[in-house]
């Protein structure tokens, strides 16, 4: 196993325990706000700010496998390490990492949709050629800033998450302000939402959590990380709880279950005109713009230092096509291109689901793993990570009911995705890299 963490930028104790936040939140609250709200909405109905709260009790469910593994064993690979020291360098360890990489790149170009989506509101554009045009843009710009060094990324993480916060947090506030702090969210068609939409509501939320897998992915760097890497995990998912929560209330106070559902895709700044004027509606687009935009920049950086750690560790092959420059270079490269496709090709809606059974199914082998073999080894409660368990595959089969009825190729095209990931990494693992070991040794 080749450890050039030096090369590619790995630094012990380079990051503190606030930029660990920063980074965390910088990565959720791109996605799970301005993203999701709507499409949450859509499924959960009137109670689509529960659903938030019920996504954080999962997520905080599942963050403790990660966190008791980073605690023992705090590595750059992250889950690649975890799920290595799981099952060992074989298929189903490769597999589950590839699948967190991809949702990783499915969650950037979500985000990067959103960014072009909010950016077209003020000129009543909400479809067309546009939309894909700036969200190839935006992912475009964020690989050039990485390119240009990352020396400067942990320290703009923490002012774009601090805007973030701040900012979004007071449009909640303000929504809930000027609507007397009243929640009057209903729709006409109150029989439309039932417990399966609910629970399948939970996977977008969920979604919307997972974005403290980046600290994970950072363990070695973190100062003191035995303690700190936890930590930022908790205090990161705490923080957004109480974001979205802010956020889910003041749009909800603002429009009609109907009214944010028609506006799944921009539900914030539809939000925001009723309650705040044309200049907060204005500031609102803004705010999504900045906040997108930085958090696309953030997951360009994050998935291609893991996409690189997993050519360190051989989990995955790498094809250099001519490129010079170190390995993470490259792997910018393979993220830009992979994210811009599905920017181009999946509206908002299908990416989602993309990333959450791409999550879902990685985080249920991350469980089982740790459970099956680390869980004596590292303290680990046998109930709490059954419990993760076992909430992942109930919110996985009721979204995967909802999403057969109503868009059944999106969860053809995962099973497909998901099975041909695991194919791959068996067939590289044993025909591919097995070879060139033996002549290496030979």
């Amino acid at each position: 196993m080749n450890h050039n963490h030096s090369k590619d930028g790995y630094k012990a104790n380079s990051i503190t325990l606030g930029g660990a936040i920063a980074m965390g939140t910088g990565v959720m609250i791109g996605a799970g706000i301005f993203a999701l709200t709507g499409q949450i909405a859509e499924l959960a109905g009137p109670l689509f700010p529960l659903a938030f709260i019920i996504g954080a009790i999962v997520t905080g469910f599942s963050s403790y496998s990660y966190i008791k593994m980073s605690n023992a064993w705090p590595s750059a690979g992250g889950i690649g390490m975890i799920l290595q020291k799981c099952y060992g360098p074989g298929a189903v360890a490769a597999g589950a990492a590839l699948l967190m990489a991809l949702s990783m790149v499915i969650a950037e170009s979500l985000v990067a949709r959103t960014f072009a989506t909010y950016l077209l509101r003020p000129f009543d554009i909400d479809g067309g050629p546009l939309i894909p045009i700036l969200a190839v843009t935006v992912i475009l710009f964020a690989f050039l800033v990485n390119i240009a060094g990352n020396r400067s990324i942990g320290l703009f993480s923490m002012i774009m998450a601090a805007i973030k916060i701040g900012g979004i947090a007071l449009f909640g506030i303000t929504a809930l302000w000027s609507s007397g702090f009243e929640f009057a969210v209903s729709s006409q068609d109150e029989g439309a939402f039932g417990a399966t939409g609910f629970i399948a509501s939970v996977a977008l939320a969920i979604l919307a959590f997972k974005g403290f897998t980046t600290i994970t992915n950072s363990g070695a760097e973190i100062t003191e990380p035995h303690r700190n890497v936890g930590r930022a995990i908790v205090i990161s998912i705490a923080l957004c709880v109480l974001v979205y929560l802010l956020v889910a209330f003041g749009v909800g106070s603002s429009l009609s279950i109907d009214e944010i559902i028609a506006a799944k895709d921009y539900s914030l700044a539809e939000a925001a005109e009723p309650a705040l004027g044309q200049v907060g509606f204005l500031l609102t687009v803004l705010l999504a713009v900045v906040a997108t935009a930085s958090a696309v920049l953030a997951s360009v950086f994050a998935v291609s230092r893991m996409l690189a750690m997993l050519t360190d560790m051989e989990m995955i092959p790498h094809s250099h096509f001519g490129m010079s420059g170190p390995i993470q270079r490259h792997t910018l490269v393979y993220t830009v291109v992979i994210a811009s496709f599905l920017a181009v090709f999946f509206d908002l809606s299908r990416i989602a689901s993309l990333g959450a059974f791409f999550y879902l199914i990685m985080d249920m082998v991350v469980h089982w793993g740790v459970w099956r073999f680390r869980r004596q080894e590292i303290g680990a409660s046998s109930v709490v990570i059954l419990t993760a368990l076992s909430f992942d595959a109930i919110v996985l089969v009721a979204f995967t009911t909802m999403k057969l009825q109503s868009d059944p190729s999106i969860v053809a095209y995962a099973a497909i995705a998901i099975i041909g990931v695991f194919l791959f990494e068996r067939v590289y693992l044993s025909r591919w890299l097995a070879p060139e070991k033996d002549a290496a040794h030979s």
